[in-house]
């Protein structure tokens, strides 16, 4: 019964996975789709900053064209004298440097005196422009209706004239600004509480697209292509306006390839998952009959295991993860019967250290003898620093200290013994003894200062004061092993040691310093250490006092 059911379900499994993949290409399209509209877009800010740049470009050529002309002695000096041969020379240079531009100049009172680029040139200077300032003209320098939209500047000639320099925004201009970014390009314009107009338009530009672009850039087909439109407003002729005239650009990428490839990995994907389908379904019955059988051993080996009957499965000879089901089976069985003779003690220890010393036998129960070191850090001013807080949030702050402290204690192999309010007291040498104990208490107390002030520096971008502690250390022989009573025992160690450490740290607060050790301690740690003596205490108990050092740093 159960071998026919188990093989339908992970048949069922099978298939259900199967039909979830296939669900899935929906989801897959839209994400493909998305993934193909994020592309494209990416591509929408080069050109728009691009042409961006090349308008820049072009305005400080015309400035540079405006005011070379009209600040250069030998202009004002053929005004005076009224030598078009002199002021041809003068202009020569710049009508060479910058083909596009169309310049023309004006006497004192703006009657048209040269022209250089212009068919239909206007015969005066137009009222209203400001000098030195770039303005868009609707028809540029040009008198002519059919003249293109420019962008134009205009400068004083001393007192003599004036020049008019403009930048037609013609077909020729849009080919050169299409040969260098890529892509198709329009120019519309439109005043106030009006529709935008195409002033011009690329021959390959989409021109149904028009109302569909937007600034972030929209998928858009048309006929047999897909493109991306977008429209941008180029920030350097923001202060460009006349009559309120405004204008914008706006561009069209042809992401037709990018889209057909999509389409073509989607359809493979398809295919793909159709194909492995079909196959996980053949494949399915074969493996779920072979999992059903050993499954079944294991469940009849578990019905038995309930009734405390520790009995072994029979492994399935397979040779594949079967035989490892089997096998771990057997494995648990093995382990079950000592987990249960350990059960009670594991249960009342706290470190994974501890935990493992009881298990390998390690650890005696009712103590033993160990010469270890203590540490005891507790925090300073804490009572007034918790009155400002709610209990949640100080319950917060408290975590992510201990977390940090902590971690320094397990990086040098310490075992934190238990939690005193916001106090913390770590061994350094029980269960595990090593030689080196000393110098790892101390290297981590040194590692808790840094992670205090780390840890200072992100309560500071929060608003919350800074924490301060005070670190005791000392080494000395203790009794290690279980205190408590028979229903509930803890591993921890005790001894004058113990309180000698509290003593210390408890000393900080006098000494204002936030680390102190013992002559103990001192004593095992080697010249790599940076330590400065800080006098005696007396510690009720003893006979002699004890000298204790401040611990500066470690090289």
């Amino acid at each position: 019964m159960l071998l026919g059911t188990v093989r339908r379900k992970l048949t069922a499994l099978v298939g259900f996975s199967a039909l979830a993949a296939i669900a899935i290409l929906p989801i897959l399209w839209w994400l493909m789709h998305h993934e193909l509209i994020d592309t494209a877009r990416e591509r929408v800010p080069d050109v728009t900053n691009g042409l961006n740049e090349e308008i820049a470009d072009d305005l400080q050529d015309l400035d540079v064209t405006a005011n070379s002309v009209a600040g250069d002695g030998d202009t004002i000096v053929a005004l005076t004298k009224h030598d078009p041969k002199m002021l041809d020379e003068v202009t020569n240079a710049f009508r060479k440097a910058y083909p596009d531009l169309d310049i023309l100049i004006f006497d004192a009172d703006r009657k048209l005196i040269a022209n250089y680029g212009c068919e239909a040139p206007q015969q005066k200077l137009p009222e209203g422009l400001e000098l030195g300032a770039h303005v868009v003209l609707r028809h540029g320098c040009e008198d002519s209706k059919k003249a293109p939209i420019a962008v134009a500047t205009t400068r004083a000639i001393g007192n003599l004239g004036f020049i008019l320099v403009c930048l037609p925004l013609d077909a020729p201009y849009f080919a050169n600004a299409q040969k260098k970014l890529g892509g198709q390009l329009a120019l519309e314009l439109r005043r106030p509480d009006s529709f935008w107009t195409l002033a011009y338009a690329t021959p390959g530009f989409p021109r149904d697209t028009l109302d569909d672009a937007t600034a972030k850039g929209k998928l858009v087909d048309e006929a047999d292509r897909t493109w991306v439109v977008a429209y941008f407003s180029p920030p350097v002729l923001e202060g460009a306006k006349r009559d309120q005239l405004e204008l914008r650009f706006e561009t069209a990428l042809d992401v037709t390839d990018i889209k057909r490839i999509v389409r073509k990995h989607l359809l493979i994907a398809g295919g793909i998952i159709v194909v492995i389908t079909a196959l996980s379904l053949w494949i399915g019955w074969g493996l779920a009959s072979r999992m059903a059988l050993a499954l079944s051993r294991v469940n009849d080996a578990m019905r038995k295991l309930e009734q405390q009957e520790y009995v072994k499965v029979e492994t399935v000879k397979t040779g594949d993860e079967l035989e490892d089901l089997a096998d771990g089976f057997n494995s648990m069985v093995d382990g079950l019967r000592e987990r249960d003779k350990l059960r009670v003690t594991m249960g009342k220890y706290m470190t994974e250290e501890v935990l493992q010393h009881v298990l390998a036998g390690e650890v005696e129960l009712g103590g033993k003898t160990l010469e270890i070191t203590i540490l005891f850090c507790d925090l300073r001013g804490f009572t007034t620093f918790a009155e400002k807080r709610s209990a949640q949030e100080l319950v917060g702050i408290l975590n992510e200290y201990f977390t940090e402290m902590v971690d320094c204690v397990m990086g040098q192999g310490g075992v934190v013994d238990k939690y005193i309010g916001d106090n913390i007291m770590a061994v350094f040498g029980a269960p595990v003894s090593r030689s080196d104990d000393a110098s790892r208490a101390v290297r981590a107390a040194l590692a808790m200062r840094a992670a205090l002030v780390t840890l200072n520096a992100r309560f500071a971008e929060r608003g919350i004061e800074p924490l301060r502690f005070g670190i005791g250390l000392h080494t000395g022989e203790v009794v290690a092993g279980n205190i408590g009573s028979v229903r509930r025992m803890e591993y921890t160690v005790i001894g004058d040691a113990v309180n000698l450490a509290s003593r210390l740290e408890s000393k900080t607060k006098e000494l204002d310093t936030d680390l102190l050790i013992s002559d103990a301690t001192r004593a095992k740690l080697d010249d790599s250490f940076v330590v400065e003596a800080n006098g005696e205490i007396s510690v009720k108990g003893r006979a002699q006092p004890v000298t204790i050092f401040k611990v500066l740093s470690h090289a």
